[in-house]
């Protein structure tokens, strides 16, 4: 392979009088790099990588040279360990490795070079590694597709999400050229929206192709055990008087007849039964989704389009979506496709909640047969007072109200303490929400029960 100047595909250099200082990466050293340096290959991530190719090299490196070097499994312990940290450490002249790479190793570690250069951000000659990397479609191009050849998808993501973020790439993606050879995930989905409006028309369609088979990627993840939760839920909040044995509610029948407790016979005899029904076709509970469309609150845009999409398709839920920065856009009539959902947002902006809830306050008509869920990281731009008001309004009308700090993988992002307390103490609590747990936290709040909020980590 042939390189250049500021190619991304550049390998190092390991000459001692031109790396005078050993390579500092805040992905390979995250307590030594600088603060502002997002950290997001950590070490066990990139060592983990790195025995999974070894031991299972990509298909397509079967036509690359460096797939003739040798496994590591005919390595001895010692030099595999050595190995290992020579990847891990970047191989300057102080790594104290000794070690030296050859073939698909050294393939791989040029890669990651390429990435994430040294501590002090020059590359060889002295030359800012990031300078120029912008305008060089073709060398970012080759660059992902060695990192496909080396590396899992799960990896090859967050080398693509670190690239966008250190190296200032994100202009590259409104290429058609790019957005074909990149690895698609929820976070590349957020970063297309966020390019959204200086999108070109060429780039467009290419784009949305993109983020349709993440959705639909999702949707198969995820429809399934939502809809088959939130239908056994309906069924259980509907409460009938004279049921049959196999849908006999024990726990509330037992409750609403313990003044007929037999003290000789130690038993209840119950005067009334109490039983689950059956959701009927007609509209049983409304379901409004209010959410920050806050540059950081990406992710969670995504997985609750998705989701919302999914409620709308059950007869018996009225969904009704609403996103929200300093204005608020109800986007209920675009639910049948959750791409037209994600593509009239506008990440980023201010943030007003309050209007945002004083909006979908407006649109309850039945309080006690509404779940109200809000998604935010609760940095509040409008009136406080006011935001706290009406969730207290609304949770004394009998509306079920949930705050979810995030709702993706990744757990709680920053967010307003102060006002998450504020909430716990309405009766509201604040948490992040993963995907796979959205669907019991929604079956716990329209049967009217205790939500499962998951343990802080």
């Amino acid at each position: 392979m042939t390189t250049e100047p500021n190619d991304l595909t550049t390998p190092e250099t390991t000459d001692p009088a031109r790396s005078p200082r050993p390579r500092m990466n805040p992905a390979r050293h995250p307590s030594k790099g600088p603060a502002s340096a997002p950290a997001l290959v950590p070490v066990n991530a990139l060592t983990a990588s790195f025995t999974a190719s070894s031991s299972a090299p990509a298909s397509s490196a079967s036509s690359s040279p460096a797939s003739s070097a040798p496994a590591s499994s005919t390595t001895a312990p010692a030099d595999e360990r050595l190995r290992r940290w020579r990847l891990v450490l970047g191989g300057e002249a102080a790594d104290g490795t000794g070690c030296t790479l050859n073939g698909q190793d050294a393939a791989m570690d040029g890669a990651l070079t390429a990435l994430y250069g040294r501590g002090d951000g020059k590359g060889q000659a002295g030359k800012d590694r990031s300078a120029g990397l912008g305008a060089s479609a073709p060398s970012v191009a080759r660059w992902l597709g060695d990192i496909r050849t080396y590396f899992p998808s799960s990896v090859v993501q967050v080398m693509q999400r670190d690239a966008i973020d250190r190296l200032g790439l994100s202009t590259l993606l409104l290429e058609p050229e790019m957005l074909e050879a990149v690895e698609a995930d929820v976070h590349l989905v957020g970063t297309l929206l966020s390019l959204n409006k200086a999108m070109p028309e060429t780039t467009k369609e290419t784009a949305r192709a993109v983020v349709r088979k993440v959705v639909e990627d999702l949707e198969k993840r995820l429809a399934t055990r939502t809809r088959a939760t939130l239908t056994g839920a309906l069924d259980r909040s509907a409460r009938i008087s004279r049921p049959r044995h196999h849908d006999i509610d024990w726990n509330r029948t037992i409750s609403a007849n313990l003044k007929h407790y037999l003290p000789e016979y130690r038993t209840i005899v119950p005067e009334r039964l109490i039983g689950y029904g059956r959701a009927s076709r007609s509209v049983k509970k409304e379901v409004v989704l209010c959410i920050d469309q806050s540059g950081s609150m990406a992710a969670s845009v995504v997985y609750a389009s998705v989701f919302g999409a999914v409620l709308a398709s059950m007869r018996s839920i009225d969904t009704r979506l609403v996103v929200f920065d300093t204005a608020v856009v109800d986007l209920t009539d675009q639910l049948d496709d959750p791409v037209d959902v994600l593509f009239g947002t506008q990440l980023g902006g201010g943030t007003d909640i309050n209007r945002a809830l004083a909006y979908c306050q407006s649109q309850i008509t039945r309080p006690a047969e509404t779940v109200m869920v809000l998604i935010s990281d609760l940095y509040e731009g409008g009136i406080r007072n006011e935001m706290l008001k009406r969730v207290a309004a609304m949770k004394a009308s009998g509306v079920q109200f949930v705050t979810l700090l995030a709702l993706s993988d990744e757990g709680a992002p920053a967010y307003d303490r102060e006002h998450a307390a504020a909430l716990a103490a309405l009766g509201a609590p604040a948490f992040a929400c993963t995907p796979d747990l959205f669907p019991e936290v929604m079956a716990a709040a329209i049967e009217k029960r205790p939500l499962p909020i998951p343990d802080p980590v």
